[in-house]
């Protein structure tokens, strides 16, 4: 049996992890909005002003930290005064990224702001760089920010919003390597700094300026970005026109051209696909380091604003549509993704998992009045102690926890650790298909009381949940937590992901 030690320093802390780490993307894509969010206000399925309750209720569960909209490619062809006003005015405009499909507008601003006040959640906006102009998105800043009186501020008033909203988080533009504009690292950079110039920030509500950033390890594109706000090696503070920047990094286990399936997969393409996601740990390293050539004092954040796995289309569906299945594979990318970014944490400040329903990793699947928490949901569900927790180095030696994967090698134990109000909660992953793996939590700087333990898991990689089946994976409580003279221990299943929850105390 595979083995590792995973020593954890109760007493030596780490960075904060920002809740913004378990943050969500909601795109005009598929059943993401029309169909999950929103249903209308006729709809029989129980709703607050179109919203769908049963979504919301769920998402809550998660203590969701903020929500990504419009898009996405889509943010890139979204003029924000069509979706604004009486809905049956509103002008109707083709959906030309997503399956070619008509978009009637009417989840539009005012939607989106009610949807983020029934979640509990902080919007994030991302503007029109790649079709859109200046004035255009620092009038949508205004429309949703400024208080008092001025042209936007009177337009919002007649649709019938008198108190501004506060909106920290804008986008500058999305993906505009690609399906954003198709620009220049360069031409982008200047663009940045036009836009963040004129999205002002209104009375008290600060705004954070997140630039449109590289796609996987596309180093020089974050260099440049990071040029026009220091010089290289400079102990000055950085100049402020965005204060982050983005970088979208998706698992994939085969070539882009194919994919392959969320559901039939072999333990070859289940290895590859965490080797994939391993990946990420690399890609924003690679980031980081970069930007503290630049920016040594770690201010300006570093976003994941898109991550999560994209598989080929289920059979019989609109290709346009990105809806795919959810399995216990899926659920142990996004665990091992966590653990990274709670190592990166000193950096990275905000992550958004793509989608949040009905859309590539979702959390939840609809079907007509059915909804689906899926596996991956329940990671986001263990895992939500480590929002806004002090972070713990954990050091894993995991020597005999290794397996190789064509030129790769993958290490098939992960942890990461925190602590908040008290409590130390510890999250393990066995990525090995086939092995169980014994781990041996070496705590050091202090004690802890009695051991809670929950475990995710299935009799194989592939199961998930359905209408029929709801439940085929889904938490449980794991009793096999035990006490050694190294410190707990446990025996984690194949495929498997437990969360150790126990009071703590430091050493004095």
């Amino acid at each position: 049996m595979p083995t590792a030690t995973a020593i954890i320093n109760l007493d030596i802390e780490g960075p904060r992890i920002s809740r913004h780490l378990y943050g969500h993307f909601a795109e005009h894509l598929g059943r993401c909005v029309y169909g999950g969010f929103w249903v209308g206000e006729d709809s029989p399925i129980p709703n607050a002003g179109g919203i769908r309750l049963d979504v919301v209720e769920a998402l809550r569960a998660l203590r969701i930290p903020n929500l990504r909209w419009p898009g996405g490619c889509f943010a890139d062809e979204y003029h924000w005064k069509d979706g604004i006003g009486p809905r049956e005015e509103r002008p109707r405009m083709v959906n030309t990224h997503w399956g070619g499909v008509e978009e009637n507008n009417h989840f539009g601003t005012h939607e989106f702001m009610a949807l983020c006040e029934l979640l509990g959640a902080e919007p994030y906006i991302s503007g029109n760089v790649g079709s859109g102009t200046v004035r255009e998105m620092s009038e949508w800043v205004e429309y949703l920010t400024r208080d008092g009186d001025s042209p936007m501020v009177r337009l919002r008033k007649e649709n019938g919003r008198e108190e501004p909203w506060r909106v920290r988080f804008w986008g500058i533009g999305n993906e505009t390597w690609g399906c954003g504009g198709n620009m220049r690292a360069e031409y982008f950079a200047d663009l940045a700094r036009q836009y963040a110039t004129y999205c002002r920030d209104h009375g008290d509500n600060k705004l954070y300026r997140i630039a449109s950033g590289a796609s996987d390890e596309d180093y020089q594109w974050t260099e440049t970005l990071m040029r026009q706000i220091n010089c290289f090696g400079c102990e000055a503070a950085p100049r402020t026109y965005y204060q982050a920047l983005s970088v979208h990094y998706y698992t994939l286990a085969g070539p882009w051209e194919a994919k392959g399936s969320a559901t039939d997969f072999d333990t070859d393409d289940y290895y590859r696909t965490m080797v994939s996601a391993r990946r990420i740990d690399r890609v924003l390293t690679g980031h980081s380091t970069v930007m503290d050539c630049y920016d040594p004092r770690r201010t300006v954040g570093l976003v994941l604003d898109e991550w999560g796995t994209w598989w080929d289309v289920e059979p019989g569906t609109n290709p346009g549509f990105l809806f795919q299945q959810n399995t216990l594979r899926d659920a142990l990318v996004a665990s091992t993704h966590f653990d990274v970014f709670h190592r990166h944490a000193a950096r990275l400040v905000m992550a958004n998992i793509a989608q949040t329903v009905n859309v590539l990793q979702a959390m939840l699947l609809t079907d007509g009045d059915a909804l689906v928490r899926t596996p991956t949901y329940h990671v986001f569900e263990m895992n939500k102690g480590h929002q806004d927790a002090t972070s713990l180095p954990v050091h894993l030696r995991a020597d005999g926890a290794r397996r190789r994967v064509g030129e790769a090698e993958l290490e098939t134990v992960s942890v990461s650790a925190s602590v908040k109000d008290g409590a130390l909660l510890v999250s393990l992953s066995n990525l090995d298909a086939e092995e169980p793996a014994e781990v041996v939590l070496d705590l050091r700087g202090g004690r802890i009381g009695e051991a809670r333990a929950r475990i995710l898991t299935a009799d194989k990689p592939q199961a998930h949940n359905t209408p029929q089946t709801p439940e085929a994976v889904a938490p449980r409580a794991f009793d096999g937590v035990r006490r050694t003279d190294r410190g707990p221990a446990l025996t984690l299943p194949p495929h498997s992901f437990v969360t150790v929850r126990a009071p703590m105390t430091v050493a004095s």
